[in-house]
């Protein structure tokens, strides 16, 4: 057959069936398109998702503590934190050797840390570094180490505050204190944002804020960090010079209730959580108790006043300074004869104060103690804050009536014995201590007007001289009411015989109460050195009180001068400002005079 007479295909249908097979391509392109982007599209999102986007948390800063005055007690600083993605470092063994240098770490341990979360994408390598730190291991340039930016904690008064304050761990959480106390009011929230990171665990791209930050609150407190710091330098120097086991201080604006200083020592450096222990941490002006002894005196004479058996001038004879109760001994440290109600407070008598409470019915103290707070928690607010005790009147005879009557046979501690001698200095009216300034504080009045000045007026006998009890509680150029106290240390099968805590309770100016202080010291003497509340915790008090008085400038009550040995008699000093009743009592008894 001829070459001209031969079939050529058809180019019209080589064209038509190539065209038919881009068409079922296309087809199958759009229907894989609708597949992946309509039918599975919730699926696979979600799949990428998992592999890029996150949602991570954006840091808030912790609120400021300051003090009264606006200083800066807790601060948050700014750190970095850095982690890494396991799986990304151990792909690159050759650099953990250079990544735990400069983490300071051990290269092996680092290793097999990584290997042990190496199913994980996220584990710290170091929390809270310094930002120049960090970014200097992250110039590094290692493949799956990250960092994060944290708050941490800082104090700059130290150990000063850090009894009151507390601390916050590693995740900015108050774990003690006025941090754990108000830990939602100064935490904030944390905001959250979702990131597109990349392989190696950066971040790329912020795609939105799911939940904005709310930042912590500040909070201003009541203390004064001046007097903290001259209570807490006085009482370490006390505690070292006495060879006590610790001491405590509160000092408190009686006005409301308002805590202007509380220090302990020993205290600890919340900056240097590792350096510290428990004992250490421990706020025993709020934790610890003690019995009180003769503080507890003014208490047990404020009943007697009120059951209107007794005044400040009936006479009561304690001779021959011992007195006898159920076969039990009770002694004076001196034989003080004939006095009156007054000079049992002044001279410290444990026989006065027995004979006393024994015309009183046990429920007639008791309600009395309890007004004025002991036996229950303060009202604080502190965490961990214990009520003292108080033994069930019905289970007081005459003797152990007798002995709650000077102090031994219930527990105080020392944030309860400033707000009782607090309810004295502002006439009767019960303050619920406070941390925060200006805190709507109006009090309940618990005693009377009369009663809560004639108290006053004995407890300035007092601070004067010998036989008074505490005239190195006398500050220069102004009036000072005050009890003191020593009691021996309660140990299993009774009390010990060289062992005492030494307390003193001020109040001052007398005739205008601005300040109350209360110094306990414990187990102070034991190296037979001087033990005595008067002799002890006094000085402690005139030293922070004198300091206190100056800075917080209240002007002076007593324009008379300290002869050589003390200070002069309060019976030539002015009397306080009180009920006519109170002053004319004080008048006829020449409170004070030896």
């Amino acid at each position: 057959m001829p070459p001209s007479r031969r079939r050529r295909p058809d180019t019209r249908k080589r064209l038509m069936l190539v065209v038919c097979v881009l068409g079922m391509v296309a087809l199958g392109l759009v229907a894989r398109a609708i597949d992946l982007q309509v039918v599975h599209q919730a699926f696979l999102q979600k799949q990428g998702d998992a592999r890029f986007l996150r949602e991570v948390e954006i840091p808030v800063s912790r609120g400021t503590i300051y003090d009264r005055n606006g200083v800066p007690l807790a601060v948050s600083t700014p750190m970095l934190s850095l982690w890494a993605n396991p799986d990304e470092v151990l792909q690159h063994q050759d650099r953990i050797p250079e990544l735990a240098r400069a983490l300071g770490v051990n290269a092996l341990d680092l290793a097999r840390r990584l290997q042990k979360r190496s199913d994980r994408e996220f584990v710290y390598l170091r929390r809270l570094m310094p930002p120049a730190a960090a970014k200097a291991v992250l110039a590094l340039d290692i493949p799956g180490v990250n960092a994060q930016r944290e708050y941490k904690r800082y104090y700059p008064d130290g150990a000063a505050t850090a009894h009151v304050l507390g601390f916050t761990n590693i995740d900015d959480h108050g774990q003690e204190g006025l941090e754990l106390a108000y830990d939602g009011w100064l935490a904030g929230k944390p905001g959250e944002k979702r990131v597109i990171r990349d392989r190696l665990g950066r971040i790329v791209e912020n795609v939105e804020q799911i939940h904005a930050p709310v930042p912590g609150h500040d909070l201003t407190l009541s203390i004064d960090s001046r007097i903290q710091y001259l209570a807490y330098r006085a009482l370490a120097d006390a505690v070292a010079k006495r060879h006590a086991a610790s001491g405590s201080m509160v000092v408190l604006d009686p006005r409301n209730g308002e805590i202007l200083a509380m220090v302990n020592v020993p205290s600890y450096n919340p900056n240097d959580l590792d350096n510290s222990n428990p004992a250490q941490r421990r706020n025993r002006a709020v934790t610890d108790v003690t019995e009180p002894g003769s503080t507890m005196k003014p208490f047990t004479i404020t009943t007697a006043l009120e059951s209107g058996k007794w005044t400040p001038t009936t006479m009561i004879d304690t001779a021959p300074g011992t007195f006898t109760i159920d076969g039990h001994l009770i002694r004076d440290d001196s034989n003080n004869g004939r006095i009156d109600v007054t000079h049992v407070i002044a001279y410290s008598s444990n026989v006065g104060a027995s004979k006393i409470s024994l015309t009183l019915a046990p429920q007639q103290m008791d309600k009395v103690f309890h007004e004025f707070g002991f036996g229950a928690s303060t009202g604080s607010g502190f965490p961990g804050e214990v009520g003292g005790y108080i033994p069930p009147p019905r289970t007081w005879g005459d003797f152990v009536k007798a002995t709650i009557s000077f102090g031994y046979g219930l527990n105080v501690t020392a944030l309860q014995l400033a707000q009782a001698y607090a309810t004295i200095a502002d006439g009767g009216i019960r303050h619920a201590p406070t941390f925060v300034k200006g805190d709507d504080n109006p009090g309940v009045r618990v005693e009377p007007r009369h009663v809560a000045d004639e108290v006053m007026t004995m407890l300035r006998a007092v601070v004067g001289p010998p036989p008074a009890t505490a005239p190195q509680a006398a500050i220069a150029d102004y009036t000072v009411a005050g009890k003191t106290g020593t009691a021996h240390i309660a140990i299993p099968g009774g009390y010990a015989r060289d062992r005492y805590d030494a307390l003193f309770c001020g109040i001052v100016p007398a005739s205008d109460p601005r300040l109350v202080g209360v110094v306990v010291i414990r187990d102070a003497g034991g190296h037979g050195g001087e033990y005595f509340g008067g002799q002890v915790s006094a000085p402690v008090f005139r030293t922070v009180l004198t300091g206190a008085l100056r800075l917080l400038d209240i002007p002076p009550d007593n324009v008379q001068q300290w002869y050589a040995g003390g200070p002069v008699s309060p019976a030539t000093a002015p009397l306080p400002a009180v009920s006519p009743r109170a002053a004319a009592v004080a008048r006829a008894a020449k409170v004070g005079a030896p």
